[in-house]
């Protein structure tokens, strides 16, 4: 038994090879702290009621939740166009017309439903 040599094989994990370089500490650092902004802007708008319109606070906290998607994707998940020679990156703007298509279709139906099948609200409720 003490004659066996560890010999290398073609699933040796010791180097990378081709794999894309990992991010640099710096670059996690400014991923991090953008995320923490990020987070803490919405979080004092809505505490502190800044906008007595709700919509401004929605629509403010929706942006810096798509800005905040951007950051991670960018600093922690290093998507390009030039990592696995732009595949990532139309997986994920497929993803996203998906994701659209499916919302929007989803409110829609959702909203003509309610428009038409509802019964109306108004007048005296013991007649139904």
């Amino acid at each position: 038994m003490a004659g066996h040599a560890h010999h290398a094989h073609g699933n040796d994990h010791g180097g990378h090879g081709d794999a894309p370089a990992h991010g640099s500490r710096r670059e996690y650092v400014i991923g991090f702290l953008l995320s923490v902004v990020l987070t803490a802007i919405p979080f004092t708008l809505v505490m502190t009621n800044a906008f007595a319109d709700t919509r401004i606070t929605a629509g403010i906290v929706m942006l810096c939740a798509i800005v905040q998607i951007v950051v991670h994707m960018i600093y922690f998940l290093h998507m390009n166009t030039k990592s696995e020679n732009g595949w990532t990156l139309m997986a994920l703007i497929f993803t996203i017309i998906l994701v659209v298509i499916v919302l929007a279709g989803s409110l829609w139906v959702m909203y003509h439903m309610n428009l038409n099948m509802m019964p109306q609200m108004s007048g005296d409720m013991s007649a139904m």
